[in-house]
């Protein structure tokens, strides 16, 4: 009980200071509402071999992908192993992933993140030997090397094992070197188009407008709920870079859909700012069954040849805690919605149950996504 009253008044405070947010009709700069189009991160992958580990490696008859690429990185470096038995349990298979920031030039350090591909137990202590990344056209654009660090550790002894975090995935900070750039004129372009993150064509008519007030001249138009264009071609005599500079300062409303999200496993409730429900009256019981078993020992009288048994007793009771109707309002704030379903005294579980019995009344005007 004292559980689900701590969640209903952290939902109530935060939701309470959506409530204060939206009265004081905050902005955004467009910065943090789009990006530019072509100012984006690229994908990196690799296959590479992490050794040094403490007997945590894979085992090398139940991964022969680890055996192979062992006998072929040492036939490289000179060493023939062909037909030898190898025991080792140093050495594990890893994938190699990483993400190419935009306009990233040749000798400068991203990080990558190390993940084990067969059997190893750890990767604590490892070295990840050369790797190189490829991108989605199969070109190599990145070169990984170093000591791994991992977030977990796995203990374990005769009888007992511990395992903290994920010990077979880690990270190396800096660990790959670019090696190749990817070609793109920035500041020669003549138009650029911003990429909204949440699509929406009201929102999308305000960042043209807002742009188009900045410049005093229509260079800015909403293609559709998720694109603007920004032609350059006026401002010929100035900086690309600096132009974008200044457009991503500009401070925009963002216009949200009228949404209520649902996480079922956790019993999170998130309801938008625009939320809105007709009037509608609800209640909620809940039905308690209980059943308390209290056997009994039955004891034959003296000299009577008869035997001890148990005598089972069991009570059942049954309760059902009533709840009184609660009247919601139509065109409620978000506020008011808020103290209408929690004067109902109920936990984040029975208030989804109410919200989407509400939406199948038809009565909530938004959209109810369950994660």
């Amino acid at each position: 009980m004292r559980t689900f009253g701590f969640a209903r008044a952290a939902l109530l405070a935060v939701l309470t200071s959506i409530s204060i947010a939206t009265a004081a009709q905050a902005t955004s700069r467009i910065k943090d509402l789009a990006s530019f189009e072509g100012a984006r991160q690229n994908q990196l992958i690799g296959y590479g071999l992490v050794v040094g580990l403490n007997g945590t490696g894979d085992t090398l008859n139940n991964i022969p992908f680890t055996k192979q690429s062992l006998q072929a990185m040492l036939e490289r470096l000179g060493v023939n192993v062909r037909g030898q038995q190898m025991r080792t349990g140093n050495v594990a298979a890893v994938m190699v992933t990483a993400n190419l920031p935009p306009f990233a030039t040749q000798g400068t350090r991203i990080d990558v993140t190390v993940a084990a591909l067969g059997d190893s137990k750890s990767l604590q202590g490892g070295v990840l030997l050369v790797t190189p990344l490829l991108g989605a056209d199969g070109n190599v654009y990145s070169v990984a090397q170093g000591s791994v660090a991992i977030g977990g550790f796995e203990a374990e002894g005769e009888a007992a094992k511990i395992v903290r975090g994920v010990p077979t995935v880690g990270r190396i900070s800096n660990g790959a070197i670019i090696e190749r750039e990817i070609e793109f004129q920035f500041n020669r372009l003549n138009q650029v188009r911003l990429a909204l993150r949440n699509p929406d064509f009201t929102t999308a008519k305000r960042i043209a407008a807002a742009i188009n007030d900045y410049f005093g001249s229509a260079v800015a138009e909403p293609l559709d709920s998720a694109t603007v264009q920004v032609s350059l071609s006026a401002k010929s005599d100035t900086n690309v870079v600096a132009l974008l500079t200044e457009i991503e300062q500009l401070q925009v409303e963002p216009d949200l859909v009228a949404r209520v999200i649902i996480d079922e496993r956790s019993g999170v409730i998130v309801l938008g700012r625009d939320v809105r429900v007709s009037t509608v009256a609800v209640a909620q019981g809940n039905l308690t069954v209980s059943i308390a078993e209290t056997p009994e020992v039955s004891q034959p009288a003296p000299f009577s040849a008869g035997r001890t048994v148990v005598v089972p007793r069991t009570s059942v009771d049954v309760q059902e805690d009533g709840k009184k109707l609660a009247l919601v309002k139509e065109g409620v704030s978000l506020q008011e919605l808020v103290d209408g379903l929690n004067a109902l005294g109920l936990g984040p579980r029975d208030l989804i149950s109410i919200l989407q019995a509400i939406k199948a009344a038809g009565a909530l005007q938004a959209e109810i996504e369950v994660m």
